[in-house]
Order: C-alpha cells, then sequence, then structure tokens
C-alpha cells in the first residue's frame, strides 16, 4: 500500500497543509480517507482530480468532510461529461450532513455519491480489507484499520484515549494517530489525545511505525509533541507533512 498525506492540519487549515485528507492506493485503486476544509486543492497537488476511486469519511465535523461538497461541483460538472456515481462511506446521516451543506434545498447529490453508512465491524473496499470502530469522540467517529496484501495501516481519526483504538492498531505496520493536544493544558476529556497518549497507545499496540498527525498548527507546539512521544515510544515515527508519502 502507498499513504500519501493529502492534509493533515488539525480542526482548520495551516498555512501548509489542508484539514484531514488520505490516499491510501493498492493495485491501481485510490481510497481517499476523509476530505476536510482544503483538501480538494490538496488532491489536485498531490494527486489526481478524478483519480479516486472511493471516499470514507470518519466522523461529520468540517475538518474531515467539508470538501466533499466542493468534489461534487467537481464531478458533476467535469467539461467531458458528468462521472459516474463514486461510493462515499461514512457515518450514520452522512448523505443529510453532506445535502445540507451543499446547501441547495431539495437538490440530492445521488449523481455524485452513493452513499453508505458505517458500522463497528469489516467491510470490504476494492483491494482493502477494512475494520472499523468507534472512537472516544463527541460524535459517531470510527477509527479505521486497512490491510492488503499482509501490511496493515491504523487511523485514529480523532479520539479520546480509548481500547477501541488499541484493537485497531494491534501490531500495525503504520499507525497514523492524532496528537492535538499537549500534555499540561487543560484539555476537554472525550476529545483528542496529547502526543503522550499517542506514543502511549502505539507502544501498548506494538505497531511498527508511529505516524503523527492533526497537530493543531496554529495552538499547538510540535517540539513539545515530539518530547511527549519520545517519552512514551522508541520505535520510528514521524510527524506527517503535506505531501508526504509512505510505503506500508
Amino acid at each position: 500500500m502507498k499513504l500519501t498525506v493529502l492534509g493533515c492540519a488539525g480542526s482548520f487549515p495551516g498555512p501548509q497543509s489542508a484539514c484531514s485528507a488520505y490516499l491510501v492506493e493498492a493495485d491501481g485503486f485510490r481510497l481517499l480517507v476523509d476530505f476536510g476544509t482544503g483538501a480538494l486543492g490538496a488532491l489536485q497537488r498531490y494527486g489526481e482530480l478524478y483519480g479516486v476511486d472511493a471516499i470514507i469519511i470518519t466522523h461529520l465535523h468540517a475538518d474531515h468532510m467539508l470538501d466533499a461538497c466542493s468534489y461534487v461541483v467537481a464531478r458533476r460538472y467535469c467539461p467531458s461529461g458528468a462521472l459516474p456515481q463514486i461510493p462515499l462511506y461514512g457515518p450514520q446521516g452522512v448523505a443529510d450532513r453532506l445535502h445540507a451543506a451543499y446547501g441547495h434545498a431539495g437538490e440530492t447529490l445521488d449523481d455524485v455519491y452513493a452513499f453508505h453508512e458505517l458500522r463497528p465491524g469489516t467491510l470490504t473496499i476494492g483491494p482493502f480489507a477494512i475494520a472499523t470502530e468507534l472512537m472516544d469522540h463527541p460524535v459517531e467517529t470510527y477509527g479505521l484499520r486497512i490491510s492488503h496484501g499482509g501490511r496493515s495501516l491504523a487511523y485514529s481519526s480523532d479520539t479520546g484515549p480509548c481500547d477501541a483504538l488499541l484493537k485497531l492498531a494491534e501490531g500495525a505496520d503504520a499507525f497514523l494517530c492524532e496528537a492535538s493536544y499537549l500534555e499540561g493544558a487543560d484539555n476537554p476529556p472525550h476529545l483528542h489525545l496529547t502526543g503522550k497518549d499517542a506514543g502511549e497507545h502505539a507502544t501498548r499496540a506494538g505497531v511498527k511505525r508511529l505516524l503523527l498527525t492533526h497537530l493543531v498548527q496554529a495552538w499547538g507546539n510540535e517540539e513539545q509533541t515530539v518530547s511527549e512521544v519520545e517519552a512514551s515510544f522508541d520505535g520510528p515515527f514521524d510527524v506527517v507533512r503535506a505531501g508526504a508519502q509512505y510505503e506500508i
């Protein structure tokens, strides 16, 4: 599998990155995981505008789904003709949420998307076997474990510390994990992880490589986040950047 980071900024786009969006590829199939604010531009920069075969939206906060609205225009009004439906998977109510966000009363997006609602469990999308678990976040949010050819990529989406995340990440070849908060701050519970939390989950799960994402660039401190991870995880790790690619 190949992972391309289209966007990794937490909560709102940063000066160098769109919000959450990750392209996972295998056997010529391209799965877009999350489609946050600004990610459509990044898709054109680091991928291909129409080079997406399916989409998963892990939860319905804007920084993980909003550019799925902009993509309607790109696909519906393609100069060479409207494109066929693309499968889009998301939490309960994903179709209603995107229809409302698109903002045209009575207009359907069903010509662009074939909507499917996620549940905890397993599903197959293209060549990928995908396990889903509910995370610890204020809205229905799914962490993912994407497997292909004996390799696995775990993705936390947004979450507070939880056992479900350990289950998804157990023994993963790569663990794409959020680290939004800093230790020592007055962090609300059941919302996000610190660098220390991410490192501890990676250690307990025995992952082979940790990929840190969803740092809130304007408010965070990357140096502190890295120090927290170094103190809690002794394996290889990176703070991901927009445009970075990883072979898994």
